[in-house]
């Protein structure tokens, strides 16, 4: 058992609610492997009292934090700085400590395209299909445009929503790089290719695991891969009918763990090796119960 001490950095999550929370797997579980003398826990942050919860952080001279729902772009008005893509994104998750204040950064996206490269997931060239309009797609699809992606077609049940998005991207763009359709309107794709889906809404999360945002199995047969952003379940309906149609599916437990990674190493000036990855992804299935 780590010592904690006077000398201890403390780390945290906050957000409301946080009690459900892995993220402490990973923390700790990194500071264990290389032996640092840290401590991360989750603080649970009442609404209405973000802001006070950030000053007490900084007086209390916490490292740096990870910011969840609800507050990842309430935030951003109490930071000192922010970087460039948690901006254009919107959204912050990870809050590094600067003279003065907190720095915002999102190791969500990059997060996630590590691991899609760690399950063997290519977007550079590819069709994406992006389930979803809100916050998460929008991070989603800034990523497919800085990662090269050839076109994204973002579904959505509101369709204004994906035409308000898919403006903005076309914007940062230059070009017509997304188009935007009601999830209804999916048999307007060309049928003949397979796509990489990206399931970007809270559908089918834990405790309603027995739905997809789209439950027609004829949509399934454009998906060569399907993504899940949600990780619990592990095996979600929409991954389940991905499956079904013949196509590969991944969860969102990977995403979980390398932005957490990325924020631990921007917090301590380490590179995290994939050999202490696979250990904290042993560790987070067990505190899942797989």
């Amino acid at each position: 058992m780590r010592e904690i001490n006077t000398k201890t950095k403390v780390c945290g999550l906050i957000g409301y609610p946080v009690g459900h929370s892995v993220s402490p797997v990973i923390h700790n579980s990194l500071a264990e492997i290389y032996g640092q003398n840290l401590v991360y826990v989750p603080l649970q942050v009442e609404p209405g009292k973000l802001r006070e919860a950030l000053e007490g952080a900084e007086a209390f001279g916490f490292l740096g934090m990870n910011v969840t729902v609800p507050y990842k772009s309430e935030v951003i008005p109490y930071l000192k700085e922010i970087e460039p893509l948690a901006e254009q994104i919107g959204a912050v998750n990870t809050l590094v400590r600067t003279e003065g204040g907190y720095r915002g950064c999102n190791t969500d996206m990059p997060g996630l395209f590590r691991a899609m490269c760690a399950d063997g997931v290519k977007i550079e060239e590819e069709e994406v299909i992006l389930l979803g309009a809100g916050g998460v797609a929008r991070a989603i699809a800034f990523l497919l445009l800085k990662e090269k992606a050839g076109k994204v077609y973002i579904l959505n049940r509101s369709k204004e929503r994906a035409i308000s998005l898919t403006d903005e991207v076309n914007k940062a763009a230059g070009r017509t790089f997304a188009e935007a359709y009601a999830l209804e309107e999916y048999r307007k794709l060309d049928n003949s290719r397979k796509y990489l889906v990206i399931q970007a809404t809270n559908v089918g999360m834990y405790p309603h695991t027995e739905r997809a945002v789209i439950e027609e199995e004829d949509f399934y047969k454009l998906a060569g891969t399907g993504y899940d952003v949600i990780f619990n379940p592990l095996e979600t309906r929409f991954m389940q009918l991905v499956r079904r149609a013949h196509g590969k599916a991944y969860h969102g437990l990977r995403m979980l763990l390398y932005q957490g990674i990325i924020a631990y190493e921007l917090w301590n000036d380490v590179q995290v090796s994939e050999e202490a990855a696979e250990e904290i992804y042993r560790k987070m299935e067990k505190a899942l119960g797989v």
